[in-house]
């Protein structure tokens, strides 16, 4: 368990008791109520109601139960479902969100927000990745597949595994690519210099293949359109940077978080790559099945800038 203690003050104050850890603690307002509910915060080491009239000077203690425990706690969080039946749910995922409960992000994870929308769930993968057939960066928007039952996931991850999902994203590349189109085919594996990174030419890694077609040209930018017939991990960012044109806003490879171009700056907060197209057989009817999701507004707004 973690515990998180707050004492009110003239500043923090607010009238509810929910209103106040919510601000607080960036829980939702629903999470804290269920925590509320559940005995999970005390005032003055003793237990309150939802609507307790918080007072300067209150002790107020929060005990959160942690990613490692197991729990996966239900959080009202937006969804932009894409498409959902008894068998599995496609969303698309903002930036900014991480896929699962981890060491750094014990709530406001997707699967936070999915578990307190579906009542099943595969139980491959629970008790924090329940369903969880693929994933995307935290930084990376677009689509992602959850399977409901656990032959339906089974089918997903075998689809997956076996190259027959067609997976196509949408990214802003620093530089102009030389051609208009190409394949990267490299080996991807750990880094030898740093355990948070992958590499193109590790020690030893696994075949990744990456196939690109440029939808656009800017002065100092590219849109690209890119297909990996396979899954490595930080596969577009390690692929495109190792070919000298990494990901806008990427941190990790290349560092290209800004433009300078007319005297103004463009700036790139988050890698610039959105999964924007997923096409698959239905687990069970074997329809072939082919979802899209609108590009987030942080790559239009930065695609205006650059036609700027």
């Amino acid at each position: 368990m973690k515990k998180n203690t707050y004492i009110v003050t003239s500043e923090t104050r607010t009238d509810r008791l929910d209103t106040f850890i919510s601000l607080q603690s960036n829980l939702t307002r629903s999470h804290v109520q269920r925590l509320i509910k559940d005995g999970m915060v005390t005032v003055n080491a003793k237990t309150e109601k939802l609507s307790y009239k918080v007072k300067e000077g209150d002790l107020i203690e929060l005990t959160l139960p942690t990613a490692q425990e197991g729990i996966l706690i239900p959080e009202d969080l937006p969804l932009d479902i894409i498409y959902e039946d008894e068998y599995m749910i496609v969303l698309n995922k903002p930036p900014d969100m991480v896929m699962y409960p981890g060491l750094s992000h014990s709530s406001g994870t997707l699967m936070n927000a999915v578990v307190s929308i579906c009542r099943k769930l595969s139980s491959v993968g629970a008790p924090l990745r329940p369903g969880v057939v693929h994933r995307l960066d935290k930084d990376t928007s677009g689509l992602i597949v959850i399977a409901k039952d656990d032959t339906a996931h089974h089918n997903l991850v075998k689809q997956f595994r076996e190259r027959e999902v067609e997976k196509y994203y949408l990214t802003l590349l620093y530089g102009n690519l030389k051609a208009d189109s190409g394949e990267i085919k490299t080996l991807i594996g750990r880094s030898s210099s740093s355990r948070k990174k992958m590499s193109a030419k590790p020690k030893s890694g696994k075949e990744a293949i990456t196939r690109y077609e440029v939808m656009k040209r800017f002065k100092s930018a590219t849109l690209t359109k890119v297909r990996i017939i396979t899954g490595r991990t930080h596969q577009i960012r390690v692929h495109f940077a190792s070919i000298g044109f990494p990901v806008l806003g990427d941190k990790l490879y290349g560092k290209k978080t800004a433009i300078t171009l007319a005297q103004k700056t463009i700036s790139f907060p988050r890698q610039m790559l959105h999964a924007y197209s997923l096409k698959l057989k239905h687990p069970v009817t074997e329809e072939i099945m082919e979802f899209t999701a609108p590009m987030p507004e942080d790559m239009k707004k930065a695609i205006e800038e650059l036609e700027e």
